[in-house]
Parts: C-alpha cells; sequence; structure tokens
C-alpha cells in the first residue's frame, strides 16, 4: 500500500525491494527535505515544501490520465528537491558509517557515486544508491506500473539477496540519517539565534 508499483504479482523479495526503495527515498522526501524547509523557512516554507511533495505523490504519474497535470507537479517536486536529495544521501553516508555492523557506509559512498543518477527522476536514486550500497543488495530494475512495465535501471550490486529483514534495516538508517538532520539543523537554529 506505500509503493506506487503494481505489487499483486510481486514475491516475497520483490515486495521486499519495494519496500526497502520507498523507506530510501522517502527519507529524502518524507522527512529530511520537510525538516530542511522547516529549518530555514520556518512553518510557511515546511508546509509549502509538504504541499509540492504531495501533490507529486498524487498525481505525478507518467499515465494517460494524469500526463498533462501530473508533469507540472513532477518537475516542481524535482526542483525543490534538487538540493535536500543531496544532502540526504550525504547524511545517510554519515548514518550507514555510524548505524553499525548491518550497513557499509564505504560502500555506500561507492554505490552513490556510481548509481544516483540511475531513475527517470533527478533526485529519487541518490538516496536509494546509498541505502543498496549500505545493506549490499540490489535494489531498482524493471517493475509494473498501472499495468505496463516499466524497464528501469538496477541501483547497487547483488553482494547478498533482498531479505524482510532489510525493511528494518533500512527504518534504521533512515532514523539514523533523520537524528543526524535534526542535530545539524537545530545545531544551525541555535546558532543563528545566538
Amino acid at each position: 500500500m506505500i509503493v506506487g508499483r503494481d505489487t499483486a504479482c510481486l514475491d516475497e523479495a520483490g515486495v521486499t525491494k519495494a519496500a526497502v526503495e520507498t523507506v530510501a527515498e522517502n527519507t529524502s522526501d518524507g522527512v529530511i527535505a520537510p525538516m530542511i524547509a522547516l529549518a530555514v523557512g520556518g512553518p510557511f516554507l515546511g508546509f509549502l515544501y509538504k504541499a509540492v511533495n504531495t501533490m507529486d505523490s498524487m498525481i505525478g504519474y507518467k499515465n494517460d490520465r494524469y500526463l498533462l497535470f501530473g508533469r507540472t507537479a513532477a518537475k516542481l517536486d524535482d526542483v525543490v528537491n534538487y538540493l535536500p536529495a543531496r544532502i540526504s544521501a550525504y547524511l545517510m553516508i554519515a548514518a550507514a558509517y555510524l548505524a553499525g555492523r548491518d550497513f557499509d557506509g564505504t560502500r555506500a559512498l561507492s554505490v552513490y557515486r556510481r548509481d544516483r543518477r540511475k531513475h527517470a527522476s533527478p533526485n529519487s536514486a541518490h538516496t536509494e544508491a546509498v541505502c543498496a550500497g549500505a545493506l549490499g543488495v540490489r535494489l531498482a530494475g524493471d517493475a509494473s506500473y498501472f499495468g505496463k512495465i516499466v524497464k528501469k535501471p538496477y541501483i547497487g550490486d547483488p553482494t547478498r539477496a533482498v531479505e524482510p529483514e532489510d525493511i528494518r534495516r533500512t527504518n534504521r538508517l533512515m532514523n539514523r540519517t533523520a537524528w543526524i538532520c535534526e542535530i545539524l539543523c537545530l545545531g544551525i537554529l541555535i546558532a543563528v539565534a545566538v
């Protein structure tokens, strides 16, 4: 229910991969970017950011119904997420170094540098690439959306197979990334206030 792809045809590994990708991408869109918007521009910029991001989530699909209308939402979301996606990726790399032995920070950085542009969106693959590298799994690839197969390149290396525990690991990585961002945002706000 939290992913955009068709899930009826997916096996356990496919559902797990979809959930991991969604949590990785939403680390930027749903956690880090809003936190940065609030820190930079207060509630007004925070609400504005979430309005643009939610509009993209609701109508920013490439299908017959929303192609023209959704394109504007998707492009606007690409613009407002340009910097936050990259900041989120580097914060997630730091989290991979700090989050314990389940994660590999060096591989996260390496896969990020190599695979961050392997997505139709200029922003989506940034945190997905970091997560794939940190976990040592391969994400993305072809998927079915609205009954049609969409060809997508793989992100990451198949060092090991994706397993259901990776959903929890990705949630932990998101949590650590959020804590790092919160500490940095609070530090900046305190420094500006003093």
